[in-house]
């Protein structure tokens, strides 16, 4: 069995690749895997022509973040000892994926590291996808160090620390082969976003940790597949985090919770009608619609408990801190 493999998932990709590839070649120790999730661009040709030595793995048909990874995974399985996850849009460190390896290798009871994710279009600020460390709310609503919201902070070293989190970042993550696999995998239904958070929650029900790296850096563009106004990224969002909540809070816990969700999603909606984006009504009324389709296929996991944090703040609502409170920064709460 080999040590790691950096495993990209692309999806007509090509001028993503052409970017931020250079840096992950130049930059990295282990080998380099491209996933192609049934792209219809010249993705494959231009790696074949251009980069010749990278591994492609070819997938049948475009199944999302979650089953792409989950099949391409599956064809490595027994393979390597850790993967890395990375984004095709993200430009990485010298010494960056030994670090987060490394790492691991010294906290056996960490199942999963991300480093720290700053922009790649804005530099100096946090990326939105993870920032300095990802944690939920008790609605199970995302936050970050670094980014509440649409609240993006300027990186001063304020989180070059090592701490327990509730989630790793799918922009860019190490994870031990095994606890992927042994708490199966990313879930298909979520097709893409916030797939890694429901895995870590599962992972983090077992008694496993969940880790940030502040002294690993790399720099995310964002909205390479998904722009961040889409209505169909607005959709998966408010669907899957319902779907994420159904399949890990016992059920008096969910339906507790549900009611409170169903009220602040109505509540967005109203804001969406206000602001004129009736896109973002539609795409709400959809994901509700989504969740009880799918809800009925059960992937109750069989840990389901109360959402454990990896943070000591314990925040209820992150919504309320935010809008109410006015507190837009981590350090506030």
């Amino acid at each position: 069995m080999q040590e790691a493999a950096i495993v990209i998932l692309n999806y007509n990709g090509k001028k993503m690749l052409e970017r931020f590839l250079p840096s992950v070649l130049s930059n990295s120790i282990f080998p380099i895997i491209v996933a192609d999730n049934a792209s219809t661009d010249d993705s494959i040709e231009f790696l074949k022509s251009h980069y010749p030595q990278i591994q492609h793995l070819h997938l049948a048909e475009n199944t999302g973040f979650a089953g792409g990874y989950n099949k391409a995974l599956g064809q490595l399985k027994g393979a390597y000892e850790y993967y890395i996850l990375l984004n095709s849009d993200v430009e990485v460190t010298k010494g960056w994926d030994r670090g987060l390896i490394e790492f691991l290798k010294r906290n056996t009871q960490v199942a999963s590291v991300q480093p720290k994710i700053t922009s790649a279009q804005f530099v100096g600020l946090f990326d939105y996808a993870g920032a300095g460390g990802g944690f939920l709310d008790e609605l199970g609503y995302p936050y970050c160090r670094g980014r509440i919201f649409d609240s993006i902070e300027n990186d001063l070293g304020q989180y070059d620390d090592n701490i327990e989190v509730d989630w790793s970042s799918g922009a860019c993550m190490a994870i031990r082969a095994s606890d992927f696999h042994d708490h199966g995998g990313f879930d298909d239904r979520f097709f893409a976003h916030m797939e890694e958070i429901d895995l870590c929650w599962r992972i983090r029900s077992s008694g496993r940790k969940i880790y940030y790296l502040g002294s690993v850096e790399v720099r995310h563009l964002g909205g390479g597949t998904l722009a961040r106004n889409s209505t169909k990224k607005t959709m998966l969002n408010f669907r899957n985090s319902l779907l994420m909540l159904h399949k890990n809070l016992p059920k008096s816990k969910f339906l507790r919770v549900y009611v409170t969700r169903l009220i602040l999603d109505l509540l967005a909606m109203l804001v969406f009608v206000v602001k004129g984006k009736i896109g973002d009504v539609n795409a709400v009324l959809k994901a509700q619609i989504g969740f009880f389709s799918l809800k009925n296929i059960d992937y109750r996991h069989s840990m389901a408990s109360n959402l454990p944090s990896g943070s000591n703040k314990n925040i209820k609502s992150i919504l309320w801190h935010y809008y109410v409170k006015g507190k837009k920064q981590f350090t506030m709460l």
